[in-house]
């Protein structure tokens, strides 16, 4: 295992409702990539967008290599089905590779605006016993990020705790993506110099993101 290496996949939603703040989540998104550019350690970028369907822009690619994002928002919200996508193909991804080729650190960061509408491939409860196998068997780490609805209680129901979870306000997207990278950066570090890892963000990245009540947004 490569305690230098993190792999962090973004599975971001890009459903009809983000035309509201699809300049704030592009330009979050953009900084986001740009940040972890800097990072001590070596990473591994992938991103899967989804609406009704999912698509992978980046998978598995030297974070030195990714350019630019183009958020192109449409259709509905099909959330279960992207992070089915992203955990079935990072873990067939790793799977491939040597254990010392294996990266220290898994993140996979779930953004997005509104709640679960059009999945046909998941439910709650096998996302859930998908999320809970790679959490205990393999210390992969999962954050939740949620606009427009309970975030804390979205988070629970698929197995990810309150701790790495936030609601945000569409206003403040790019809040959004460098809190997830001030979060992932603090694991990276302790995952490198054997520390205990913990997805959790605080208060006043929670207060950056929540920000003042906007009253944009909604599910598509």
């Amino acid at each position: 295992m490569n305690k230098n290496l993190t792999d962090i996949t973004l599975v971001v939603d890009r459903s009809g409702s983000m035309s509201s703040c699809r300049i704030e989540a592009q330009t979050g998104i953009n900084a986001f990539i740009n940040e972890q550019k800097k990072a001590a350690g070596d990473v591994t970028f992938s991103l899967l967008q989804f609406d009704t369907e999912h698509e992978y822009v980046f998978n598995g690619v030297p974070i030195a290599q990714v350019g630019e994002y183009t958020l192109v928002p449409r259709n509905f919200t099909a959330l279960l089905d992207a992070v089915g996508k992203a955990i079935t193909e990072t873990g067939a991804r790793l799977e491939s590779m040597t254990e010392k080729e294996r990266p220290g650190l898994v993140v996979i960061a779930i953004i997005t605006d509104g709640q679960e509408n059009s999945s046909t491939k998941f439910t709650k409860g096998s996302i859930k016993d998908m999320i809970n196998k790679q959490q205990i068997d393999y210390s992969w780490q999962f954050t939740f990020l949620g606009a427009n609805q309970d975030a804390f209680a979205e988070a629970g129901s698929i197995g990810i705790s309150a701790a790495a979870a936030s609601s945000y306000d569409t206003a403040n997207t790019r809040f959004v993506y460098t809190s997830l990278s001030d979060n992932i950066s603090r694991m990276a570090h302790a995952t490198s110099t054997g520390q205990t890892v913990n997805c959790t963000y605080t208060d006043a990245e929670r207060e950056k993101m929540i920000g003042v009540s906007s009253g944009s947004g909604g599910t598509q």
